[in-house]
């Protein structure tokens, strides 16, 4: 079985191989991004059940999220759920071949296993895709015209966000979510469910994401919870928002 908890020299060395490396000397953020656009697009199909490659650099959203807290998140909090899935998926029978989602929509059938490292895979891939070393800004164009239909303008939209991220008690995720009849909507969701998932209260297909659990804000935050939250919108890449916005309408 696969190895999902890379050391940082394995993970350094397997993502020179896409040319992700971070020691690529002289090379930009910008240039790293723009020589890697296959990574990035992966994340915005439909998801598998390995852990892909991070389309930055750790150091690459600081100081909103700086490289320490990205490394530790990468390479062991997420690579443990996407190694997790992998047993679970052979214990259960699943086939991996397909769309994690397959599994998640019908999440109540199997194992707390499956639920846990199937949620935890899916939200950690969705979240690396949704930020950006050069997000921030505001949304444009048809998502911006969503949202204010929505929730009657992007600021009360952002704080909205904010309050289901900031309220979430213990550990969990805050979302903005296409419902089944294409209205965007905000939920949150404890542990590592998410709105896929027939378990969960608001259902539809998440197209933004926020990990508050602790691991993810820690040692850069410590207890202040609220200004990880509000920094968030320094890296949010709504281009590839938008772009998982446009595949559902």
């Amino acid at each position: 079985m696969k190895n999902y908890n890379l050391t940082r020299r394995t993970f350094i060395a397997q993502t020179a191989k896409a040319g992700l490396t971070m020691g690529i000397v002289g090379a930009s953020v910008t240039e790293l991004l723009a020589k890697n656009t296959r990574n990035l697009a992966a994340f915005s199909s439909s998801t598998g059940f390995g852990q892909s490659p991070l389309p930055y650099p750790f150091s690459a959203l600081a100081p909103t999220i700086d490289a320490k807290t990205m490394e530790i998140h990468y390479t062991k909090h997420a690579a443990a759920y996407a190694s997790n899935l992998a047993d679970a998926a052979k214990e259960e029978g699943v086939d991996t071949s397909k769309p994690l989602e397959d599994v998640l929509s019908s999440i109540s059938k199997y194992s707390v296993k499956m639920r846990n490292n199937g949620g935890g895979h899916y939200n950690h891939e969705l979240f690396w895709s949704i930020m950006s070393p050069t997000g921030g800004g505001k949304p444009e164009g048809k998502l911006l015209t969503a949202i204010v239909a929505s929730f009657g303008s992007y600021e009360a939209f952002v704080t909205q966000f904010e309050n289901a991220a900031k309220t979430r008690f213990g550990s969990g995720w805050a979302w903005l979510v296409v419902d089944s009849s294409n209205k965007l909507v905000v939920s949150s969701t404890p542990n590592q469910d998410n709105p896929l998932m027939d378990v969960a209260e608001v259902k539809g297909t998440p197209i933004l994401g926020l990990d508050v659990w602790e691991h993810a804000y820690y040692l850069n935050y410590q207890n202040r919870r609220p200004d990880y939250v509000s920094a968030f919108w320094n890296v949010v890449n709504w281009k590839a928002v938008s772009d998982r916005y446009e595949k559902l309408v």
